[in-house]
């Protein structure tokens, strides 16, 4: 680690204090703050992989997941109405989702960091957001995997509802996924602005020769 990657690795851990401080609070039905402030993980990531690579960008990962893992045991200390505020496996689903579709970001950028500027941040942003709800949501709250801790009742997130209020049946947890699945989208298309102004001006600062 350098002094330049500094900056990277306490955006990321800010990222992942924030994000699991606001998951306590709900934004609608289906959503709650931290989806709105985690995705900007991978934009976090990806400009680290971008101006110093591959192995700065998952030094700044597993920064992330250091902080997340210690979130995730100081919030299953914290006694909440319904219990813990994270149960077993939040903190499990939590941990592998992070690490996973991080990673992944990492090699698919770096796969694609030759072409078009946008290709590889938005090809690999995808990738990862999509295998991080997935894993995450899976995880935590699909009842084919209530052995995971069998005395975490997760029933209320197999109830069946309309997807996100209109859709066919499927279970509660399929609508929180898709929902916050669909905002990860939404920023990684956001998250290309700042992306290029950024490397852009990194560029123009830094020294020549």
């Amino acid at each position: 680690m350098t002094r330049a990657h500094i900056p990277g690795i306490l955006a990321m851990a800010v990222i992942v204090l924030a994000s699991n401080i606001l998951v306590q609070f709900l934004f609608g039905n289906w959503l709650t703050w931290g989806a709105f402030t985690y995705p900007f993980a991978f934009l976090v990531t990806d400009l680290m992989n971008r101006l110093y690579g591959p192995s700065a960008a998952r030094q700044v990962v597993f920064t992330g997941f250091v902080v997340g893992v210690f979130c995730s045991l100081a919030g299953t200390q914290v006694q909440g109405e319904f219990g813990p505020l994270v149960t077993i496996r939040i903190a499990l689903a939590s941990g592998v989702a992070f690490l996973s579709a991080q990673l992944l970001d990492v090699a698919i950028f770096d796969r694609l960091r030759r072409g078009a500027w946008w290709r590889a941040p938005l090809a690999s942003t995808l990738v990862g957001a999509s295998l991080d709800t997935a894993l995450f949501f899976s995880i935590a709250f699909s009842g084919t995997l209530v052995f995971l801790d069998p005395a975490n009742d997760v029933s209320w997130a197999g109830e069946l509802t309309p997807v996100l209020g209109a859709g066919p049946l499927m279970p509660l947890w399929v609508s929180l996924a898709v929902a916050d699945w669909l905002v990860k989208l939404s920023l990684a298309l956001i998250a290309l602005i700042p992306f290029r102004l950024m490397v852009l001006r990194f560029r123009k600062n830094a020294p020549s020769g």
